[in-house]
């Protein structure tokens, strides 16, 4: 399970916060960061919650949350294949900065990139 593999909730809550924070600091990411409220500390915490759940641990993002129902919160949002490049990025990032098993980080930002790519819901915008 990559809860346990990955380190538990210490690394996701890691993992969550460096993708903030690297989504507030990197212009590659000044766009995905503009549809953000702000400020970050709630959404920072329900991602990590989101993702300890995701990874198979502890399940208190639906007890907090309800379901995910991912591309249904993300319908009010136009997502663009840039937003979730920028997204990735962002993962990326966080996930090489805090697992060393880097086939495991590759396994699972493979698993993220196929979920953001269900994100998006309008074509490249001219």
């Amino acid at each position: 399970m990559p809860f346990e593999a990955i380190g538990g909730e210490p690394t996701i809550k890691a993992i969550a916060n460096s993708f903030y924070d690297i989504m507030s600091t990197d212009a590659i990411a000044a766009e995905l960061l503009a549809l953000h409220p702000q400020p970050l500390d709630r959404i920072r915490h329900v991602f990590f919650l989101y993702l300890m759940m995701w990874m198979g641990g502890p399940n208190e993002f639906e007890k907090q949350h309800g379901h995910p129902r991912l591309r249904a919160r993300h319908l009010p949002f136009t997502v663009t294949p840039a937003l979730k490049a920028q997204w990735m990025y962002c993962m990326k990032k966080a996930m090489y900065q805090h697992v060393s098993n880097l086939a495991l980080a590759n396994r699972l930002l493979a698993a993220l990139d196929d979920l953001a790519e269900h994100m998006i819901n309008h074509p490249e915008q001219s």
